[in-house]
């Protein structure tokens, strides 16, 4: 009977840690489908709170037809790449438009983010890729989201989230191909 106990208890441990390392394989095939967005206020002042939203707003405006044929995250990022520029120049005309006189800056980089529901997604914690954009200093409380596939994009005044319908395909493609 001990040797049964012994046995047991190792078949249990074995079969945990594998399940672990095929979880966290899956979660690393997870995190590298997705590029997602940062922006970062200048600080936690409610002035500078409200203007990150409005840069959030033109810039989700700006990416929406620029991400809205991509079909991978590394045409997503190619695309954003060769925006980078004017990802900047959009930025600053919503801060100057507001009275801002701080810059803003914009860049695709690797981030680690908290485990984040989207609707009926949950994206786990993890390293992703990330459109990082700082207004001024950075420092102030931030908003996060997902460029690619788009899983948000905030309607006008801080509104609910829109989900798109390509957004849906992509993602139970996805589903259907793991």
């Amino acid at each position: 009977m001990k040797n049964f106990c012994i046995i047991f208890l190792l078949s249990i441990i074995i079969s945990v840690t594998a399940l672990g390392f095929s979880y966290g394989g899956r979660v690393d095939k997870i995190n590298g489908e997705y590029l997602r967005i940062h922006i970062r206020a200048d600080s936690n002042d409610p002035t500078a709170q409200a203007v990150k939203y409005l840069v959030r707003d033109d810039v989700v405006a700006y990416l929406t037809p620029v991400v809205a044929n991509c079909e991978s995250r590394l045409q997503a990022e190619e695309e954003i790449a060769r925006r980078l520029p004017e990802l900047e120049t959009v930025a600053n005309a919503t801060l100057r438009k507001n009275g801002f006189t701080y810059g803003a800056s914009a860049r695709l980089t690797q981030e680690k983010f908290p485990t984040r529901v989207y609707g009926e997604y949950t994206l786990p914690e993890g390293t992703y890729s990330a459109l990082v954009i700082e207004l001024g200093s950075g420092v102030g409380n931030n908003w996060w989201c997902v460029v690619y596939p788009p899983l948000c994009f905030a309607a006008p005044s801080g509104q609910n989230v829109i989900y798109k319908s390509k957004i849906a395909q992509i993602i139970q493609n996805w589903k259907k191909n793991r």
